[in-house]
């Protein structure tokens, strides 16, 4: 029996056919999650750090009197830390700032008209809090993808939070050995919907932030949704998820390798193989009994190769493939064809975009330089991925001379009385009478 399904959609009318439901993402129930957190959130908000430390010992089985963890602890955590795993992050960290400061938008200025001046201004958040999951691996490499992109944009102010561990009541020493080599100083002991309700509202040592950014499990999205509005998110990440565009020149052991690395994820992750070549879906197939049997994390990476969610979709030529990958709007997508640049040229809709077989996504989860921070569940088609602007908000300069809105006064006054708002347009004329006559 097939570790995976497939999905049969050739012959189908493109017309009538609608792809994204094809295609379903695993079970993901954000709504019903609310109902647990909205009472976290509101305890934490009425009782700060007092609710901060019931809900770590009761959701997490640790007490944990403050949650800031000391600057000792910081320190000691980089001096233990694996000379090999500090050089791979020294790697990450460059690679993903390189990248970010090419980001960073100048300010421009048009002149509308003359002494008509509109500066467009980048201007980064005041502070923020980054989240960092625990679960099933202590995500080292989620907190470089936050904290790099945040400190390019300037963000004067940076928590982290992420859960702590039963054995030191600390989060994971190689999270907290990067909170230090990232320089940053402020790292709570707290995870859950507890942490997001912590950083927008503020409790104990913790001032409230202006965003919240970084995955999580189902209940710090659901919290994330709750708190919107009080506090900005960057997203509400769900379940990681690829889609592999190929044809019968990819390699089948790449592309089994690539499905499993993101069901490693956890049994709800999602891998799709989109196809034209029923050849390389028996290979890949094939290639997936053999590596899943000896990978360390078999369990849950059948689980989701198992799941609804995860599927070999047959298509008929890569026309065809390129609308399924496009509805879809996948958090990662990979290309293994003939001329994969042409083909990427043509995905419209993904969190990134991973190009031939030595692109693989694993390589943007560590060290490509890109943003491994990325929008699932389909929002590729709307949303973008982390990154420097994620931490920037554009505002408008707006500056005028006496003559450059005479020029325009009238035009003020016209809209504003053809929308029944009179005094916006006094606003305007009464610039412009005598200071006896007012």
């Amino acid at each position: 029996m097939s570790l995976i399904r497939r999905i049969d959609l050739r012959g189908a009318d493109p017309a009538s056919v609608d792809y994204r439901a094809s295609v379903p993402r695993a079970e993901f129930d954000v709504e019903a999650a609310t109902h647990v957190v909205r009472p976290i959130i509101e305890a934490v908000r009425a009782r700060g750090l007092d609710a901060v430390r019931e809900l770590t010992l009761e959701h997490d089985g640790v007490d944990v009197p403050d949650p800031r963890v000391p600057a000792a602890a910081l320190a000691d955590a980089l001096a233990a830390l694996d000379p090999a795993v500090r050089a791979g992050l020294e790697e990450s960290i460059r690679r993903l700032r390189a990248t970010s400061e090419a980001d960073v938008e100048a300010d421009s200025v048009v002149e509308v008209a003359p002494g008509a001046v509109i500066t467009h201004k980048s201007v980064p958040v005041d502070r923020a809090g980054l989240y960092v999951p625990g679960g099933l691996a202590p995500l080292v490499s989620t907190l470089v993808m936050n904290v790099v992109p945040a400190q390019v944009a300037g963000v004067r102010s940076l928590c982290v939070a992420a859960p702590p561990t039963r054995e030191t009541g600390l989060p994971d020493a190689t999270i907290l050995a990067g909170c230090a080599l990232l320089g940053i100083d402020e790292v709570y002991a707290v995870g859950g919907a507890q942490a997001i309700a912590m950083l927008a509202h503020g409790a104990g040592p913790c001032r409230r932030v202006d965003l919240v950014t970084g995955p999580g499990n189902l209940y710090v999205i659901a919290a994330k949704r709750l708190l919107r509005g009080v506090v900005g998110i960057d997203s509400e990440a769900g379940p990681s998820e690829i889609a592999v565009l190929a044809d019968d020149s990819a390699e089948a052991a790449f592309v089994a390798a690539d499905l499993l690395t993101e069901c490693e994820h956890g049994g709800t992750s999602a891998s799709l193989l989109v196809t034209d070549s029923v050849g390389l879906a028996d290979e890949v197939e094939a290639e997936l009994d053999k590596q899943v049997a000896v990978t360390r994390h078999s369990e849950r990476v059948a689980a989701a190769l198992g799941g609804v969610q995860s599927a070999i979709v047959l298509v008929d030529d890569l026309d065809q493939g390129l609308e399924v990958v496009n509805a879809y709007a996948s958090e990662h997508t990979e290309i293994h064809t003939r001329d994969a640049r042409a083909v990427a040229a043509r995905v419209r809709n993904a969190g990134a975009v991973f190009i031939g077989p030595w692109s693989p996504v694993a390589l943007g989860d560590y060290c490509a330089g890109s943003n491994h921070v990325l929008p699932t569940a389909g929002c590729a088609c709307h949303s973008s991925g982390l990154g420097v602007h994620s931490f920037m908000r554009r505002v408008h300069h707006v500056e005028y001379t006496r003559e450059a809105l005479a020029e325009v006064a009238h035009h003020v006054v016209t809209l504003a009385e053809a929308e029944d708002l009179p005094g916006h347009g006094a606003g305007v004329s009464s610039r412009f009478v005598d200071s006896s006559e007012r």
